[in-house]
């Protein structure tokens, strides 16, 4: 870290001013696992919420999966909850748990086909889901980390599910379920908007009341084996019939607005959370550590945002409502580098270039602090509370990254203090390998990183 601001940077009076107070907040770090006095700021959280400001940005997911790796190990953690379909990512929890016929992580993660493939099919995830296998191989069945998703995209996928497990333990249970969701079955088609949109605007019939009594019986079916001392199957399947209700509601409310469905979708995931924990409890006999794992946008506290002040609300908001100074919400963020993302919505994957971050911003000031690597003890500090307490801008990049229009498509205001309790910033990063091959990814240009492809 250098003693001031490089001079030639023509930096405003006020900016110079605000780096030279921040110095004695930055913590250098090389690894989020070893970064000093962070899983001391974690503390006894029960839930920690670890974002990324990007869906394709390697060091994120590498230091995410770092620093959980150090939770599971020294700190009890019992779960890593994803940005994921529930089913797909439950094939991943049943290899590492060694219940799966998949032979390699590969094979486990390539249930995630609905775009965009590379979130959770990359060289990290592989590495991640392989050492979790091997660290739950030395633990007894009732002790094993778990993997599960808590996103609701999957309707027709958790349809499936649902009448799969029945079809094992109650066929006539099954006949039931295919009764109620042959509703959403409309001239053979699976396809989840259009189910949304038809039923929006009167051009199919609603299947909400079919859903509701799907999950009331599943409801039932759930506590009945947890009395039995058989719950694990019977809880996934209840949380498929759970993702099918929400879903149905997340769909049909998506063309009256973007909040009321955002609302729904983080919702749904924060009731995916409760869930998991009273379960977890039940079958482990004590209150479970999670690491959550999501973007910045989900995992940042929306109502230090001007999202928050359109009406939206999320995953850090809301666990923070439910369960009061027992959440941890960490950050991370970059300046500039490259990333996997695409031009358009279900287009191909590319290496794209990260601009700098704008005058004005977070990722622009933490630039100018001269550190490779630092991140921000923002809990409990009210002195660096007060340096940063007016707005500023920060970058959000999710699976499409539109350069000609960043400002207005990937930047909004928030307050970094009240947002979230720890930020890591890593100055250049580089773009997230994907499994799936890529043609305009891999003929693109870009450097890589040290820990290509691996470095857990």
């Amino acid at each position: 870290m250098s003693a001031a601001p490089a001079p030639n940077r023509g930096l405003q009076h006020d900016d110079v001013r605000l780096l030279q107070a921040l110095r004695p907040h930055l913590r250098a770090f090389k690894r989020a696992d070893t970064a000093p006095g962070l899983l001391e700021l974690v503390g006894d959280a029960h839930f920690v919420l670890i974002g990324e400001a990007s869906h394709g940005t390697h060091e994120f997911y590498l230091e995410r999966a770092r620093l959980t790796r150090r939770l599971i190990t020294d700190h009890g953690c019992a779960a890593v909850v994803a940005e994921a379909d529930w089913p797909d990512a439950l094939r991943v929890h049943r290899y590492v748990c060694g219940r799966s016929d998949d032979a390699d992580a590969e094979a486990a993660l390539s249930g995630f086909e609905r775009f965009p493939t590379w979130m959770w099919r990359n060289t990290v995830m592989v590495e991640f889901v392989e050492w979790l296998r091997e660290h739950n191989r030395h633990l007894p069945p009732g002790r094993q980390v778990g993997f599960f998703g808590m996103d609701l995209y999957s309707l027709y996928g958790s349809i499936q599910a649902v009448t799969q497990y029945l079809d094992e333990v109650d066929p006539q249970a099954a006949s039931r379920a295919r009764a109620r969701y042959a509703c959403f079955d409309h001239r053979g088609e699976e396809d989840s908007q259009a189910y949304g949109h038809g039923a929006a605007f009167g051009a199919r019939p609603s299947c909400e009341d079919e859903a509701i009594a799907q999950l009331f019986e599943m409801n039932r079916r759930a506590a009945a084996q947890l009395q039995a001392g058989e719950p694990d199957e019977a809880f996934y399947a209840q949380q498929n019939a759970r993702l099918v209700r929400n879903a149905e509601q997340y769909y049909r409310s998506m063309f009256h607005g973007r909040v009321s469905t955002w609302n729904l979708r983080d919702q749904h995931m924060v009731h995916t959370l409760a869930a998991l924990l009273q379960h977890l409890q039940a079958t482990h006999g004590a209150a479970p550590r999670l690491a959550v794992w999501a973007h910045n946008s989900h995992l940042g506290d929306a109502s230090a945002t001007e999202m928050g002040r359109l009406g939206e609300w999320n995953v850090g908001q809301l666990a923070r409502e439910r369960w009061p100074g027992d959440c941890a919400l960490i950050g991370l963020s970059t300046f500039h580098g490259r990333v996997t993302a695409t031009s358009e919505w279900d287009g191909p994957a590319e290496r794209k270039r990260v601009c700098d971050g704008l005058s004005g911003s977070y990722e622009r000031l933490l630039h100018d602090c001269d550190m490779d690597r630092l991140w921000l003890p923002l809990r409990g500090n009210p002195a660096l509370a007060g340096l940063l307490q007016a707005e500023r801008l920060q970058r959000a990049i999710g699976v499409i990254y539109q350069l000609g229009t960043e400002r207005q498509s990937h930047y909004f205001h928030t307050r970094l203090p009240a947002q979230f309790d720890a930020l890591l910033h890593i100055d250049r990063t580089h773009a997230l390998q994907p499994l799936v091959h890529e043609p305009l990814w891999h003929g693109s240009e870009g450097d890589v990183p040290e820990t290509w492809p691996s470095g857990l």
